[in-house]
């Protein structure tokens, strides 16, 4: 029986078997979105009656691994302890070894805190990306349904071979006309949904590779935060023999801060009347009335973690000192204060327990609650210039005491705690920063960092 002679394509003609091939494999994606509950899951599904149920699971096994998860990490915290243990007596009576330790690992903090903020900003973008992706599949699911019917009714029917019998090539003819008609507009919404579904699974493992890492940091934090609690006891400890002096200096402190109407009046009397106070205040004059050095020895004074007077005349460390924790300005020097008059401060949106640093170096002549401000640290940084520091959660520093700039002196909480932060609208920690010169409050900005090279640490 005689045979058509083949009717040759043009190259610019559609391939239809090739094209229908191709949208029959993303249909077959996409018939996996319309039953997958975890890509669709506001999409109705059909339960299956005859699918098995899942497997239980063994109560004796789940024991049995959560045992030798927690044996895994109480031998990872003993194996930890003794870490810290040998590290804290190596620097035993070594004032400046101990505060290389402390400027080292609040570094580290302030680093890994850095980090989580970016990978939790990720996360949350990512939620967001996928959100809009689901979003755009559910409301494109009725043009989803007639592409997969058209698709399913090709893959059923699909379209005569070009080589046929003579009775056939007309009807051939019209359906590769046809085909070649339909197959380009089922292939576009095909290749965008296949695309949408691509993106999702992206967004999907990017999601779990950021959380796996989140959780990374987390661990890394946790760590870095129990070696600085580590050292900071043992600078705690190290100051013991004036233990019962320093507590009656305290009282006598909190009960002038329980008299003192602002924290002029609470400055100018504890400066007086607190002896370990006074003492500071008379060490922050006379490293004043030093002569001035040379660049030479103010880089290495600068360098000395042992250094017992600052390194620098606070007036000339512009451009040079850290942020006292990392986070967002909420409000910034001279704005509006909601109550008709101006901000004396900064005021920062922080993590949750995020590490205090202190600013610059100086001798803690305040450390303690006081009223609205809630935890209250003043730093005489000499010179005349005065840093408070409040709404921390917790002081790690003592009266009298000479700190490093970029050493840990405090611990936010969990929440907000100073009165003033009640009209910021929100519910992260805020610290409250101040710079003072002979009692009147000054901008900060102009002595803050802008890269970490150019930042004063010891």
């Amino acid at each position: 029986m005689p045979f058509a002679r083949p009717m040759p394509l043009s190259p610019h003609a559609p391939r239809p078997r090739r094209a229908l091939a191709h949208a029959l494999r993303v249909a077959l994606a996409c018939a996996l979105l319309l039953t997958s509950p975890a890509l669709s899951p506001a999409w109705p599904q059909s339960a299956a009656p005859d699918a098995p149920a899942p497997a239980a699971s063994d109560p004796l096994a789940e024991h049995q691994k959560r045992m030798e998860q927690l044996n895994a990490d109480l031998q990872g915290s003993a194996a930890e302890r003794e870490r810290l243990a040998a590290e804290i007596a190596a620097l035993k009576g070594d004032r400046a070894k101990l505060a290389s330790a402390l400027l080292e690992t609040a570094q580290k903090v302030r680093e890994v805190e850095s980090k989580l903020d970016s990978s939790e900003q990720r996360l949350v973008q990512l939620g967001r990306e996928e959100g809009d992706i689901r979003e755009s599949l559910d409301s494109r699911r009725d043009v989803l349904a007639e592409v997969l019917g058209g698709l399913m009714r090709l893959g059923r029917r699909p379209p005569p071979a070009m080589l046929v019998r003579p009775d056939d090539a007309l009807q051939s003819v019209r359906s590769a006309i046809l085909l070649g008609a339909v197959l380009p507009e089922l292939r576009a919404e095909t290749e965008l949904l296949a695309g949408e579904l691509a993106a999702l699974e992206r967004v999907r493992q990017e999601t779990s590779r950021e959380r796996d890492a989140l959780a990374e940091l987390k661990g890394s934090l946790a760590e870095e935060r129990r070696r600085t609690a580590a050292l900071i006891e043992e600078r705690r400890n190290s100051m013991e023999a004036g233990e019962a002096a320093l507590h009656n200096e305290e009282a006598r402190a909190a009960a002038l801060a329980a008299e003192a109407g602002n924290v002029r009046e609470l400055l100018a009397r504890m400066e007086t009347e607190v002896a370990v106070s006074r003492k500071a205040a008379e060490a922050a004059k006379a490293a004043q009335s030093k002569a001035d050095q040379g660049p030479a020895a103010k880089l290495a004074a600068l360098q000395n973690p042992g250094r017992l007077s600052p390194g620098v005349p606070f007036e000339e460390t512009k451009g040079m000192l850290p942020l006292p924790a990392g986070g967002v300005t909420l409000k910034s020097f001279g704005a509006e204060d909601g109550y008709g008059g101006l901000e004396k401060g900064v005021s920062f949106g922080t993590r949750t327990e995020a590490q205090v640093l202190a600013p610059s170096d100086g001798w803690v002549v305040y450390a303690g609650p006081f009223r609205s401000y809630g935890q209250l640290l003043i730093i005489n940084a000499g010179g005349g210039y005065h840093i408070l520091l409040a709404g921390m959660d917790k002081i790690t520093v003592e009266l009298g005491q000479f700190v490093l700039s970029g050493e840990p002196v405090a611990v936010m909480g969990q929440g907000p705690q100073l009165v003033s932060s009640v009209g910021l609208g929100t519910a992260q920690p805020i610290l409250y920063v101040e710079f003072r010169k002979d009692g009147n409050s000054i901008d900060p900005a102009p002595w803050w960092a802008t890269s970490e090279s150019e930042k004063a640490r010891g």
